[in-house]
């Protein structure tokens, strides 16, 4: 297990007490006592920090290297009935970006989603999750291969943002995402989205048009990255803390804006702590949210989508 900076005092905890339990094993003391106040104290420590995350800590534990990552979801919610779809029809297969059909409790789904690589080669070969604009166009010929056959869909959002390479550039990432915004805002079939890792910038904003947005506890969904922000307002990544603040891109802020609908809960720690039960909630809120979707009309459906959209970032004064 890896720890963060603001974990340590876990790790000392959980330190003593795998020597506190070696000791018992290998000697004739009895530590039961001792092992048990250890272990107090731990769960009041873990309590302690995990309530009271800063936005920064958050991010930084959606950034986790043992946090589960869309395959990783698609393995766990669909079992051996997923069926991975390839290419863009135009110019490649994207390797950031994944999609195929599968099923979640019985029922279909056109599951779309960035990944990341667990290792140095994987990252590459993953391009560390920043699709290029094949990996959004294969995102939409799935989508539309979806409303052509009435299956829902599901968008999985984990990205530090789309790649920003000239050559991204010169085969149209800009088009390319704000296509997908646009087919999607008037897709002819019900779409969840689930933020699971990073959301950041028109990169998550390329698979984030949902009828329900959901964002798992432990993940952040922004304009820009906490140090890309901090680089530009003070020319020094620094100031990210402080920038993570500011931005309000934790689950709560965005909730509280009304620009997701609901908060996955996690475990205690984050998702990495317990994958099992962490892939439960999500399969919960994902079957929850289509439920609520899947007897609305055609028209009814994108009247509410266009609706949802078109009251963000109303206020007054």
């Amino acid at each position: 297990m890896e720890y963060l900076d603001f974990e340590l005092p876990i790790k000392e905890l959980e330190d003593q007490l795998d020597k506190c339990q070696i000791i018992g094993l290998e000697s004739d003391v009895d530590v039961s006592n001792t092992c048990k106040q250890i272990e107090k104290k731990l769960e009041e420590t873990k309590k302690k920090i995990y309530k009271n995350l800063t936005a920064w800590q958050r991010v930084q534990l959606s950034r986790h290297p043992n946090r589960p990552y869309t395959m990783d979801h698609i393995k766990a919610l669909c079992g051996d009935t997923f069926l991975e779809l390839f290419g863009d029809r135009g110019f490649k297969d994207d390797k950031a970006m994944v999609g195929g059909l599968g099923k979640i409790g019985g029922q279909s789904f056109m599951i779309v989603g960035q990944q990341k690589g667990y290792n140095t080669k994987t990252r590459q070969f993953r391009n560390f999750g920043m699709a290029n604009p094949e990996g959004y166009r294969k995102a939409l010929r799935l989508m539309k291969m979806a409303e052509k056959f009435n299956i829902p869909v599901l968008t999985l959002i984990d990205t530090p943002g789309a790649y920003p390479g000239l050559e991204a550039e010169e085969r149209g990432q800009g088009e390319a995402i704000a296509r997908n915004i646009f087919e999607m805002m008037r897709l002819k079939t019900p779409i969840v989205t689930v933020i699971v890792g990073e959301g950041a910038s028109g990169g998550a904003l390329g698979i984030g048009v949902g009828d329900k947005v959901l964002m798992m506890e432990n993940t952040w969904y922004s304009v820009i990255s906490p140090e890309s922000c901090s680089s530009i307002l003070w020319k020094s990544w620094e100031y990210k803390e402080k920038a993570a603040e500011a931005l309000k891109l934790t689950s709560t802020d965005m909730k509280k804006q009304k620009l997701v609908d609901d908060i996955i809960p996690e475990p205690l720690g984050g998702a990495h702590y317990d994958r099992e039960t962490a892939f439960k909630n999500v399969k919960e809120y994902i079957l929850k949210s289509y439920d609520e979707l899947k007897d609305l009309s055609t028209v009814d459906l994108i009247d509410q989508r266009m609706d949802k959209y078109s009251k963000m970032g109303e206020f007054k004064e």
